[in-house]
């Protein structure tokens, strides 16, 4: 993709000058998918950003900017954004020239354009709204971050579903927290069990009323019929997310059902990394028993944020369902057959990988990783990102030190020696989680391919 000074001269604030070409680009780009007079639309928005940038009619609003990508004289692109009270930013709307999309850059560096001047005001949050059947602009604001919240059919066309998107303007700040904690999960143990009983007691009975001993007992009970693979039974599977010093930091248990549902019940976290460590794992550890996951959940802001980003789809608001004073929520997931593996990985080694530097990623021997075979395609992911990478080869090793003599340590941690990586994975890694061996997957990302 070109980049901006490729592709254009400039992005500029709009002048009375550009109107008419803003008329023709909102008029083309917005009749196939909404209603009303687009021209009045375009002069309403025109009118307001000339004038300063003050919306003299909108409640919310305090501000309207438009800006254009200019390319020898000749406007290609305009993005118009609208600063809301509430420290939001709305792109209403984004418009590349039909002889530039989808090749140009130029959506790229408008979007971006826009971004940053929504930092700039310190805004937290940017949002969007586009047309499901306006394939190639829901597909760019996707892959740029934004994150569908929901939908609603015919809202500004009869027969059209308009999709509501946002990205956080967060900084790294986030990803950093995210990083230092190494989790992992892993099948409930009865050495677990004081925690795992004290985090779901510290935690449910403020949503969901009868959560006790004996709740918890019958969980138990249920988790150790888990063999039987009898639904009538009602057998249950746990997992945790735990940390290298074994603390339980969240808590996840599935019932199969009759259909092939699986309900999550409890789902529960200390941390907002424990709780997306396990949205990130049990859909694939839960692949075999059931084609979909719904859980009931009060969810923080956060939680609700990770459920979106994370494909998780919101189903219902059921008031006082489990308490008097709280609604609670149903979120699913479909699992389906071509469901893939996820794996998290540290922020600056997914950038590594991404960039071609790092090419082995060392795990120990958790089933779920002992199951991976050359050819699968894995996600990998961070708190904000993902990509596809593939699976060229697997070894096993009994423990760090015979794999270190082996690989070649540029390639599993860049721009660190034997000894330094040795150190590394033994600090990620206790010692009684070495002795599951140890697994290298040699990787390659799609896009290198």
């Amino acid at each position: 993709m070109k980049n901006m000074k490729e592709s254009a001269n400039s992005i500029r604030p709009a002048e009375e000058k550009d109107r008419r070409t803003i008329v023709d680009l909102m008029e083309n780009a917005l009749a196939p998918y909404y209603d009303g007079d687009h021209s009045a639309h375009a002069g309403r928005i025109i009118d307001a950003h000339v004038k300063g940038g003050r919306d003299g009619v909108g409640h919310f609003s305090f501000e309207q900017r438009m800006f254009v990508a200019e390319k020898s004289g000749e406007i290609i692109g305009m993005v118009h954004v609208v600063g809301k009270r509430q420290g939001t930013y709305k792109i209403s709307p984004l418009i590349v020239a039909p002889s530039c999309r989808g090749h140009s850059g130029i959506g790229s560096a408008l979007l971006q354009f826009a971004e940053d001047y929504a930092r700039q005001m310190e805004a937290r949050q940017m949002y969007c709204t586009v047309a499901e059947q306006n394939h190639s602009a829901l597909q760019f604001f996707r892959r740029k971050g934004y994150v569908v919240a929901g939908s609603s059919d015919s809202h500004y066309k009869a027969n059209i579903k308009e999709l509501m998107l946002y990205k956080l303007l967060a900084s790294n700040l986030v990803q950093e927290k995210f990083d230092k904690t190494n989790i992992s999960v892993v099948p409930f143990e009865e050495c677990f069990r004081d925690q795992a009983s004290a985090l779901i007691l510290e935690t449910l009975p403020k949503f969901f009323g009868g959560i006790n001993e004996a709740w918890l007992d019958g969980l138990y009970e249920g988790y150790h019929r888990r063999d039987s693979g009898d639904i009538n039974l009602k057998f249950k599977l746990i997992y945790l997310a735990i940390d290298r010093d074994h603390r339980v930091l969240g808590i996840a248990g599935a019932t199969p059902k009759k259909g092939q549902p699986i309900k999550v019940m409890p789902l529960v976290s200390r941390t907002l990394q424990a709780f997306e460590a396990l949205l990130t794992d049990i859909p694939f550890l839960l692949k075999p028993y059931g084609h979909k996951l719904y859980i009931h959940i009060v969810p923080t802001v956060e939680q609700t944020i990770s459920l979106q980003r994370m494909g998780w789809k919101l189903d219902a608001a059921m008031p006082a369902a489990y308490h008097d004073e709280y609604v609670t929520q149903q979120w699913s997931y479909t699992i389906g057959g071509d469901l893939m593996r996820q794996m998290r990985v540290k922020s600056r080694y997914f950038n590594l990988i991404k960039a071609g530097e790092k090419t082995l990623e060392v795990r120990v021997g958790y089933d779920n990783i002992r199951t991976i075979q050359p050819g699968e395609r894995i996600i990998l992911s961070t708190h904000s990102d993902e990509m596809t990478i593939r699976v060229n080869g697997v070894r096993t090793y009994a423990s760090f030190t015979d794999m270190i003599k082996v690989e070649n340590a540029q390639l599993i941690a860049p721009g660190l020696d034997r000894d330094a990586v040795l150190a590394l994975l033994k600090e990620i890694y206790p010692p009684d989680k070495e002795k599951l061996g140890v697994i290298v997957l040699d990787i390659v990302t799609e896009s290198s391919e």
